[in-house]
């Protein structure tokens, strides 16, 4: 009977010391989260967070001073869905010996970039897999106004399409643009 004891009497210990250390640790402010400097890795972290996340790391790296990071190729970025790298890939093999319909940045509207600031953002999510980021931001003095339409696919935020203050799509417009090339 004595020895049928020691392991109840042992777990009870155990488990005791346990609780114990379970409120030590609860009591211990929890370590501070890493931050990403601006950049590729900090957009990739933000992606599956939330599309106001996503799109504020996105503008984060023109805060900063600009993309430094190496960029993938045209229909293969991982920031676009896949439905808008399809547009881009298709627009830059068409160009052939012209300029493809993007040939500048979709995110900041530019081809250079000088000073710039966020001014505001506005994130509606219109459903589970789909939102809408309302920017302006001011880049080498010169004020912007666009929205970038979001879907998430599988757990990231990704863009979709980048509307103009005209209300212009830029995936109607390079879609349109490739129909006329022979795409």
């Amino acid at each position: 009977m004595r020895r049928a004891l020691v392991p109840l009497v042992l777990t009870a210990v155990l488990v005791g010391a346990s609780a114990c250390s379970d409120r030590e640790a609860a009591k211990s402010p929890p370590p501070e989260a890493a931050v990403l400097p601006a950049g590729r890795p900090a957009i990739y972290a933000a992606q599956p967070e939330g599309p106001e996340p996503f799109v504020r790391a996105l503008y984060a790296v023109y805060v900063a001073g600009g993309p430094k990071d190496v960029t993938p190729p045209r229909g293969q970025d991982p920031i676009y869905s896949r439905q808008m790298n399809a547009v881009m890939g298709a627009d830059v093999r068409l160009a052939k010996d012209e300029a493809p319909e993007i040939d500048f940045d979709p995110v900041c509207g530019c081809q250079d970039q000088g000073a710039f600031t966020l001014d505001s953002l506005t994130v509606v999510q219109s459903g589970v897999n789909a939102a809408e980021a309302a920017v302006a931001f001011t880049n080498a003095g010169g004020m912007t106004r666009q929205t970038l339409k979001l879907v998430r696919e599988g757990v990231n935020w990704k863009v979709e399409d980048v509307v103009g203050a005209d209300g212009v799509s830029l995936q109607a417009t390079t879609l349109e643009s490739i129909m006329k090339r022979g795409g």
